[in-house]
């Protein structure tokens, strides 16, 4: 009997991890797989959060943050937009976070805090605003990779529509001084640089290890200043920024790239990684960040 009761008990526990497991794939709140998992730091408040502090700062920011929805003319779903504004009395800038290609998270709302807290207004679209089950947005999306799926889906013209329009609501608030940048991480870097090739009246473009357009003649269009940030250990995406800054030299454009020693691809975002230098990174590139948007859209 006693024999028994314990095996009962011995797949009891194996039949609820197994619930267990099945439960976090569909979690798409969670960290994708960094190597050995990184020990949450206490965060420096002068920094963007990182992602495992990142609801921590929400929760505690006194900022005061809305949620709109933005009409995109010639569609009818409206992009659900995360908008957040400075403590301050005189108008201000508008900066656009452009997302990863894991959606609007509870991270890119944390950076659009800091970039309040900063003195802009922040702004922060869900690019896939509607594509979710039953037209959801990217909370209603199961998991993490169902969310890449709606993300690589989006077409370069729906992506330039919702920006477009997102820049246009943002620039038209009362508490904006009419000027504009954007500032992107990953999907969201390099759609910021292209950004920037459509949109001439941006006043500055900042990407986190994000690539420019494949096809070069697009840089021709470019108006605003470009500011690059990018890790030495993400080779797929450093090994374009000496061939992307020749061309924009050659077309007389201002492009400032960065290569960060030992910091490896999201490391804004994972700064409790690569052995400090994620972190390292993020100290000189966040100052760099809220300089160049200060300059560019006084």
């Amino acid at each position: 009997m006693k024999i028994a009761v314990r095996w009962t008990l011995v797949l009891l526990l194996i039949f609820a991890g197994k619930l267990q497991a099945q439960h976090q794939t569909h979690d798409h709140s969670l960290v994708e797989p960094q190597g050995e998992a990184a020990k949450p730091m206490d965060r420096d408040p002068s920094l963007p959060a990182s992602e495992a502090t990142a609801k921590a700062a929400l929760d505690s920011s006194p900022r005061h943050g809305d949620w709109v929805d933005i009409k995109v003319e010639g569609s009818e779903k409206p992009v659900r937009t995360w908008i957040v504004y400075p403590e301050k009395k005189d108008k201000a800038p508008v900066v656009i976070v452009i997302h990863e290609i894991y959606g609007l998270t509870d991270w890119i709302r944390a950076v659009a805090d800091q970039v309040a807290k900063e003195g802009f207004i922040g702004v922060a679209p869900d690019l896939i605003s509607g594509k979710g089950p039953g037209g959801g947005n990217t909370d209603s999306v199961a998991s993490r990779d169902d969310v890449v799926k709606l993300v690589r889906s989006l077409t370069p013209d729906e992506v330039a529509s919702r920006l477009n329009a997102v820049r246009q609501y943002a620039i038209s608030l009362p508490a904006a001084n009419g000027k504009s940048a954007s500032i992107g991480f990953c999907w969201g870097g390099s759609t910021s640089f292209s950004f920037a090739t459509i949109q001439p009246n941006l006043n500055a473009a900042v990407v986190y290890y994000g690539t420019a357009p494949s096809d070069s003649s697009k840089l021709a269009s470019i108006q605003a200043p470009v500011l690059g940030l990018y890790g030495g250990d993400d080779a797929r995406v450093t090994a374009t920024v000496e061939p992307t800054g020749a061309e924009m030299k050659k077309l007389s454009k201002l492009y400032d790239p960065n290569i960060y020693a030992g910091a490896g691809h999201g490391f804004l975002r994972a700064q409790e990684g690569k052995d400090g230098a994620n972190l390292k990174a993020t100290q000189q590139a966040w100052p760099k960040t809220i300089a160049f948007l200060r300059a560019r859209t006084k």
